[in-house]
């Protein structure tokens, strides 16, 4: 899913894995509000299309979840519920409204990709009936949803206590850097998932860029993502 976003060229459709990244990026990075107008547009960059006023009505369903008196959890899942009984080939969009809805009830200033990440995961398996996936409005659902959550958040600590130890890390050796654009790399690398290793700015050649990530890699600051040796994606 990485890969087919960063690697995309500028303004190309990211293909239908890319698109559930950059919907996820998307969601990440604004306050959990739903309005019509940003809802639509997920769901055009996932391939799904509703009329304005089933937006709205979905909209205006979310509005009532902010003032419900039930806890956090059990409103994601009925969003995403809802989501499923209206349109059963939009699930992905409901775990999309699913961690907007839990960001919004526990009063974040931004979601976190939590729920999403756990969709095909271990909480959402039955029992019996060969672990079959609980989907959203199945039996059981809204404590397959907490359970996650509590998975979830872990993993989320987990990896944002090693994210902060690299970036220090990262940090510390910012000022051995010589190359030129070596402040504007640090910058992205501190604020993005993945950064290319063939960057180009104002102040950094492709070439002066790769030497960069390759010295980078010496210091053992930053990691390769990709797999690959050549389009190569770097990050912490």
């Amino acid at each position: 899913m990485r890969d087919a976003w960063h690697l995309r060229p500028l303004r190309a459709d990211p293909g239908p894995a890319g698109a559930v990244f950059g919907a996820w990026r998307q969601l990440a990075r604004q306050p959990p509000a739903a309005t019509p107008g940003r809802l639509g547009k997920i769901l055009d960059q996932l391939g799904l299309h509703w009329d304005g006023a089933a937006l709205a009505d979905l909209c205006t369903q979310i509005e009532k979840l902010g003032v419900s008196q039930r806890s956090a959890p059990f409103d994601a899942a009925a969003i995403a519920a809802e989501v499923v009984a209206m349109r059963p080939d939009a699930e992905v969009f409901g775990w999309w409204l699913a961690d907007l809805v839990l960001a919004q009830r526990l009063g974040w200033p931004q979601p976190l990709p939590l729920l999403m990440a756990q969709g095909f995961g271990p909480s959402f398996r039955t029992e019996a009936g060969g672990g079959r996936r609980i989907r959203p409005g199945d039996k059981n659902f809204e404590r397959a949803v907490c359970i996650a959550l509590v998975a979830a958040a872990a993993d989320a600590c987990r990896l944002a206590a090693e994210l902060s130890r690299r970036a220090e890390k990262l940090l510390a050796v910012a000022p051995k850097l010589r190359a030129k654009g070596a402040g504007d790399v640090i910058f992205l690398l501190l604020s993005e998932d993945a950064v290319s290793g063939s960057l180009t700015t104002d102040n950094l050649s492709r070439f002066a860029s790769r030497r960069l990530f390759e010295r980078l890699q010496q210091l053992e600051v930053v990691r390769e993502l990709s797999g690959r040796p050549t389009f190569r994606l770097f990050g912490l």
